[in-house]
This record gives C-alpha cells, sequence and structure tokens, in this order.
C-alpha cells in the first residue's frame, strides 16, 4: 500500500487530481457545517434526536448530518440524484428524450443541462416543504425550532438551501472533470464516510463500560470484514454471455469468426432498489413526527426497524426495484438485434427473438440473486441491532455505497498508474506498458 501511494504521488498529473479531490471534498464537509440562518441549533438537535430510523434520519446520514444540523448543505446531492433519476426513467417512455440519449456527446451535453434545471427545480420545492416544516417543529419543552417564523424566513431558507445544493452539483462536476473518480459519488461517499467515526468511538466505549464484550467485538468485527468481502465480490461478479461471430468476406477481407462474450452483472440496479425502499418504508415513520393522528402513529410503530414487518415489506421493497429498475435500464430487446447486425449469436440461440428471450431469462435469474444479496446486506445491520442487540453500525445502504465508490475509485486510480507503467495495488503483480 506504501509503495502504491508513493506511485500515485510520483505522477504529477494524478498528483493534482488527487489533491484537487481531497480539497474538494473538504471544501463540502466546511460547508455541512455552516448553519442556515434563523433555526436554534440546539432545539433542532433535541428534535433529531427521535428521527432514528425515520426518512429524515435516512437523509441525514448521506448528507454526513447536514440535515441534522440545517446547515447550507441540507438538502445534500439528493435532489440532483432524483433529477438524474427521472431522466432515465423519461428515456425509456418518453421518445425524445431517449433520442437524446442516442446523440452522444451532444445530447449527452443537453441531458446534462436538464438534469441541472430538474435539480434546482427540486431543490426549490424541496426547500420550501423543509421551510415550513421547520416553522412546525418544537423541541421537548414545546420550543419553536424557529424564533422569529414568516415568509421571510421561507424565502431565505429556500434560497440558502437550493444555492447550497447547486454549489455541491458544482462541486461534484469539478471533482470529475478535474479531479478522480465521479464526483457525486465521493460526495456521497464523504457524507457517510463521516459518521463512521463515531460510530467506532461508541463501540470502543461500549468495551470499556463492559456493555461489549471482546469476543463478541472480534464476532462484530470479523462479520464486518466478512460483509464487505461479500460486498466486493458479488459486486465484481458476472455471468458472461459467449457470443460467436460468423465470417464475412468482404472485398479481399475476412471478417468475423471471432469470440467474445457479453458480460451481464449479478447486481444491474446498484444501490438504487435499497434507496428507493428505505424512502418509501420510512414515510409514515417521518409523517408521524409532524402529525398528531391515533392509526397514524400505530402505522409508524409498525414500520420501525426493531418490527419484523418492517423487514419484510422492505426487503419485498428491494426486490421490487431491482426488477423495475434493472428492466428499466436493460433492454434485452435493442441487446440482441445489436448482437444480430454484428453478425452475432449466442451458441445453441438462434438470432432475434429467442436471443432476446433468452437474454430475459438469465438476467431475471441474475436480477434475483442480486436482489436476495442486497436484502441481506440492508437487513443484517438491523438484525443484529435488534434482535441480538450487537452494534453493527457498518452494514445497509451505507456500507454498500461506500464500498462500491471505493472500488470505482481504486480502478480509475490503478488505470492511471497502469497508463504510465507503475505497479498496481495487485501485489505481486507488476503491469508493465507497452514500451516497458
Amino acid at each position: 500500500m506504501i509503495k502504491a501511494i508513493q506511485n500515485i504521488f510520483s505522477i504529477p498529473e494524478l498528483r493534482r487530481r488527487v489533491l484537487f479531490t481531497l480539497c474538494m471534498l473538504a471544501v463540502y464537509r466546511v460547508g455541512c457545517h455552516v448553519p442556515t440562518p434563523g433555526v436554534d441549533a440546539q432545539v433542532l438537535a433535541k428534535f433529531f434526536e427521535g428521527t432514528e430510523g425515520t426518512l429524515l434520519g435516512l437523509v441525514s446520514a448521506f448528507t454526513g448530518g447536514a440535515l441534522e444540523r440545517m446547515t447550507v448543505f441540507a438538502l445534500g446531492i439528493m435532489p440532483y440524484i432524483s433529477a438524474s433519476i427521472i431522466l432515465q426513467l423519461l428515456a425509456v417512455v418518453f421518445e425524445p428524450v431517449e433520442r437524446l440519449k442516442n446523440e452522444g456527446e451532444q445530447g449527452r451535453k443537453v441531458l446534462t443541462r436538464w438534469t441541472r434545471y430538474g435539480t434546482i427545480f427540486l431543490s426549490i420545492i424541496q426547500g420550501t416543504g423543509i421551510a415550513i416544516g421547520l416553522q412546525t417543529m418544537r423541541g421537548p419543552a414545546g420550543e419553536f425550532v424557529v424564533p422569529d417564523q414568516g415568509m421571510g424566513f421561507i424565502l431565505l431558507t429556500v434560497i440558502t438551501l437550493t444555492a447550497g445544493t447547486a454549489f455541491i452539483m458544482w462541486l461534484g462536476e469539478q471533482i470529475t472533470e478535474r479531479g478522480i473518480g465521479n464526483g457525486i459519488s465521493l460526495i456521497i461517499f464523504a457524507g457517510i464516510v463521516a459518521n463512521m467515526p463515531a460510530a467506532i468511538v461508541n463501540s470502543v466505549r461500549l468495551l470499556r463500560t463492559g456493555a461489549l464484550t471482546p469476543l463478541v467485538g472480534i464476532a462484530v468485527l470479523v462479520l464486518m470484514i466478512a460483509v464487505i468481502m461479500a460486498i466486493v465480490f458479488m459486486e465484481r461478479g458476472q455471468r458472461r454471455l459467449p457470443i460467436h461471430y460468423a465470417k464475412r468476406v468482404v472485398g479481399m477481407r475476412n471478417y468475423g469468426g471471432q469470440t467474445s462474450h457479453l458480460p451481464l452483472k449479478v447486481n444491474m440496479s446498484g444501490v438504487i432498489p435499497p434507496i428507493f425502499a428505505s424512502s418509501i418504508i420510512m414515510f409514515p415513520a417521518t409523517v408521524a413526527n409532524l402529525v398528531d393522528v391515533t392509526w397514524v402513529q400505530t402505522l409508524a410503530s409498525m414500520m420501525t426497524p426493531d418490527h419484523w414487518l418492517y423487514n419484510v415489506f422492505f426487503v419485498a421493497l428491494i426486490i421490487f426495484f431491482c426488477y423495475f429498475y434493472t428492466a428499466v435500464t436493460f433492454n434485452p430487446v435493442d441487446v440482441a438485434e445489436n448482437v444480430k447486425k454484428q453478425g452475432g449469436y449466442i451458441p445453441g440461440i438462434r438470432p432475434g427473438k429467442p436471443t432476446a428471450d433468452y437474454i430475459d431469462i438469465v438476467l431475471g435469474r441474475l436480477t434475483f440473486a442480486g436482489a436476495i444479496y442486497i436484502s441481506a446486506v440492508c437487513v443484517l445491520p438491523t438484525i443484529l441491532i435488534g434482535e441480538f442487540g450487537l452494534p453493527f453500525y457498518f452494514g445497509g445502504t451505507s456500507l454498500l455505497i461506500v464500498v462500491g465508490v471505493g472500488m470505482d475509485t481504486a480502478s480509475q486510480i490503478e488505470a492511471h498508474l497502469i497508463s504510465r507503467s507503475y505497479e498496481g495495488f495487485m501485489k505481486g503483480v507488476t503491469l508493465k506498458g507497452r514500451h516497458g
């Protein structure tokens, strides 16, 4: 690892990219502590003590605690992600958006501009809802979170939160263009990782006080490592369908006669299903914090992480969104048509519709395996904490995002090292360039 770090900083371009990325992430973390004007931070902290397991708690975790402190970055990058997902769905059902998606670089620029507009629009809507909601929040003693209420506070809050989200979006784009890795993903990564030191300190405190025995602590550590290894294995796992290309004679040359493969990932949908599932299933608990209605409170008590009904619905929603998002983003008919146009075929399968049906069957089986894997990782912390009382904070959607982003960033750094004939991260393997 030390040799790899030395290789990174020995390349001027890669060194500049890494340092630029770290500086932009530092700016983001500083902004997560700049408070929004007009909010009583102490009363707000007391209010958020009861939001664990709700949508507010989930968003606060993704923003690195910015929502809990109601800072200028309280909305985080979630409006940008929502706008991107909406455009992806529109590309499937709306022909003009699909046409732009297939126009290459020019179409990508237009979609990027639309995503920015959608981010600002969603930020204004969400900022307005947060501003109105803040004026209704009270602390345990009945004190208001916003002492000076009115239209002025709402307008100031909307402008502040929208500007904060726009600035985060700009930071992410700058990291992607001038840094290393995907900027938006790294910002989410930084927000999640910022909460991990507190979880580690809490675990150490439990060990010192005797609430957690050393044997159980070692078991939790081993389980955490095993979960990370399982995530890495599954995220890299894929089914490779063999593709054979028939020989063609064009003029005096022969083309084709080669063998390739079509890679199908086990987890085609990434972390989108657990994020959607968490947002939906935590909605009753979020409403219960704002509305004092008996049946809402009863429903919210059943939809808490320590209730079995929560886990059942959570797993069901994850499986549903895995199939839904995979169907939206991957079209077996288009893939089969492209293979047919290139003169390829799957051995034993006729080109055209039979190939599309075969790919669809294989994809359905892979999606089911990926959905079970995601469900197990997301439900594991809830079971360990609720049923066994173990302080296992290192699982769920957050760990999926952290490991996935870490692997992608490491792959990009590896590519820079390989292109300059440096040893990569793989121990014992030296990768040399063309003139090595």
